[in-house]
């Protein structure tokens, strides 16, 4: 395996997912949060009201400018912030939007943190170009797969030694993708597409795992963010169409044996077809660990929902019974999942690049 190749490839990923994650504006979860504001307000001060988890569990699945690590304690993270309307750049720490004393948040220079994400006080349009917690996943998850791949990659400067340890554990996995991911469903070039398929595959599988620790400096959502999906998939996108054999292309634009007048109708479709691949690759990933995040969390609200419920430590000792063992069994799932989607992932790209590299010579 061409290890220069796998860095630099793995390199193009990340800072691409920056970009794409940090330009990404869920004007639908804004409001969301915005509209469930008053009511966690309300919650907070009468302690009549039943617990409601929304807010908290949308707090923890979406991106933010700083780490939350327990209680009111967050590590700060860089503010970047270009605003459009001014043409002017405005950089900082999180931590100087919190006051020394006290909850809350102040202004600082015209912007405000408002469930966690920094905005413009007049309204002005801006870009957040910060390190937010999700690319400080990405980052993290990068590290790991560096440190990972160059110690594994020294220990094979040894010959005539068996694998044991980190190396003994990832021999199999890169032996997986590259045998019978990229070999079986490519064909006779997959040598080429190794290097991309090994960097995503590891890269989601990193991150999947990071997702799971319930702790710092693991809990950020970062593969079930769209941002950090769109840009596997547009990766994917030009890998398979990039690299296209001729025959691909005839079948999309002049599919042999096909009436014209029937490619009138087909030909849109297959160029429609060319799209969806990727789209497809996009939300599946996205859907699936962000539906896992929010299972844990919404089982996990139960211990509060019954002991609001109950006015009770009966309460909550009941929803503890419940909650428990549901969440051990729903975290051994997702540990499944997160191998799964890694796979399911790099499988399918695999495909949609075998299928871009089939030759048909029936039709020369």
């Amino acid at each position: 395996m061409n290890f220069k190749h796998f860095i630099s490839i793995l390199t193009l990923l990340v800072s691409l997912s920056i970009n794409a994650s940090e330009n990404h504006i869920d004007t639908a979860q804004k409001a969301h949060a915005a509209s469930s504001a008053p009511h966690a307000a309300d919650a907070h001060n009468d302690e009549n009201k039943p617990f409601d988890p929304v807010p908290t569990i949308m707090h923890h699945v979406q991106d933010a400018n700083e780490f939350h690590i327990l209680g009111s304690v967050s590590m700060p993270l860089p503010v970047i912030i270009y605003n459009k309307t001014k043409g002017t750049f405005f950089k900082t720490m999180s931590s100087a939007f919190h006051p020394h004393h006290g909850e809350g948040t102040v202004e600082v220079d015209g912007y405000k943190m408002e469930h966690a994400r920094i905005q413009s006080v007049a309204g002005d349009e801006i870009i957040d170009l910060s390190i937010t917690k999700n690319v400080f996943g990405m980052l993290l998850g990068m590290i790991i797969v560096f440190i990972i791949m160059f110690s594994i990659k020294g220990k094979y400067n040894t010959i005539d030694k068996a694998p044991k340890g980190l190396q003994g554990v990832m021999e199999p996995l890169v032996q997986f993708v590259a045998h019978d991911i990229a070999r079986d469903n490519i064909g006779k070039n997959y040598m080429t597409f190794v290097p991309f398929l090994m960097s995503v595959f590891f890269f989601i599988l990193i991150n999947n795992l990071l997702g799971l620790l319930p702790f710092f400096p693991g809990g950020a959502n970062v593969t079930g963010n769209t941002g950090f999906t769109l840009v596997l998939a547009l990766c994917a996108f030009l890998m398979i169409n990039i690299f296209a054999k001729k025959d691909y292309w005839g079948h999309i634009f002049n599919m042999p044996g096909v009436p014209k007048a029937v490619l009138i109708l087909l030909t849109p479709l297959e160029i429609v077809g060319l799209f969806i691949k990727p789209v497809a690759l996009m939300l599946r990933l996205f859907g699936n660990i962000l539906g896992g995040h929010i299972t844990i969390l919404s089982i996990a609200s139960l211990v509060f929902i019954l002991g609001s419920a109950g006015k009770s430590l009966g309460g909550s000792l009941a929803g503890g019974v419940i909650a428990i063992p549901l969440l051990i069994f729903v975290n051994a799932m997702e540990l499944f999942v997160a191998f799964l989607q890694a796979y399911v992932f790099t499988l399918l790209t695999s495909i949609f690049i075998g299928i871009a590299q089939e030759e048909h010579h029936a039709h020369h």
